[in-house]
């Protein structure tokens, strides 16, 4: 299964080999993007990247709808880890 994780575009960068790139900010994490798939971004965007690719481009409420789901799945695999571990040695 992929995953792409949303981020703003903060930077458009003309790199010099050519390949339009850019930074996206991911709830405070800056990372560089490659924006080749999606050559009309801009700043301000909100981007879908996955391994350092910008996939496509989606609405700030879609971006935030998408940060939520991320955070529950997180809270979720968290609660879920102690019993997994309980279930596996026998009992609690």
């Amino acid at each position: 299964m992929c995953l792409a994780i949303p981020g703003r575009l903060i930077e458009i960068i003309a790199h010099t080999s050519g390949i339009k790139m850019g930074k996206a900010n991911f709830g405070g994490i800056v990372k560089q993007v490659c924006l080749e798939y999606i050559p009309e971004a801009k700043v301000d965007d909100y981007v879908l990247v996955h391994v350092g690719f910008a996939l496509s481009t989606i609405d700030e409420a879609e971006a935030a709808r998408t940060y939520e789901l991320l955070k529950e799945m997180s809270q979720l695999q968290e609660l879920e880890v102690p019993e997994i571990r309980e279930a596996m040695s026998g009992g609690p």
